[in-house]
């Protein structure tokens, strides 16, 4: 009997902390971006587009600039509590590139900034886009430092660029 109440016992501690962790709703933990546009910073963004000479992209209403090359042919739209699988390259307005994927990365989408939140879900699986994103969709007033270097990758109030291959979505 002490063994059953024991297995009780921690399969509710269990299923409480999971119920914790998860959002009341959808069992999702991850909540939609929520932005303030800052329109000196998205318009840095359309005078950036401007001056490169790139044509077709949209803004949304969030001051997110992006380009699609392909809708993709997948069902789903990616939400924050999606889990995507993605190719990127990350870059600056220099060209220099910052980041990118050598094979194919997975993660919620809910876990990274709200540019590639409010972009990603212009697509689905299949898809390609690139995004124009404005310091307060990205990383904002901080630098972003390599870790191990201590060297700055992304200088503060950057816009970044990400070529976005938009694998799957689960």
């Amino acid at each position: 009997m002490k063994k059953v109440l024991l297995g009780f016992a921690v399969l509710t501690a269990g299923l409480m902390i999971s119920g914790c962790l998860k959002n009341k709703e959808s069992g999702c933990p991850y909540e939609e971006a929520t932005v303030t546009r800052v329109d000196t910073q998205a318009a840095k963004v359309k005078d950036y587009l401007d001056d490169k000479g790139i044509t077709g992209y949209v803004e949304d209403p969030s001051g997110l600039f992006y380009t699609i090359q392909s809708a993709g042919t997948g069902t789903v739209v990616p939400t924050a509590c999606s889990l995507v699988v993605v190719n990127y390259k990350g870059k600056l307005t220099n060209e220099t590139v910052f980041d990118q994927s050598t094979e194919p990365v997975s993660f919620y989408l809910g876990g990274v900034i709200a540019g590639w939140q409010k972009g990603l879900n212009k697509i689905k699986s299949g898809g390609k886009i690139t995004l124009y994103i404005p310091p307060y969709m990205g990383y904002g007033s901080t630098d972003r430092k390599n870790p191990n270097t201590g060297e700055v990758v992304i200088p503060a109030n950057s816009i970044l660029i990400f070529d976005v291959d938009l694998l799957d979505v689960q």
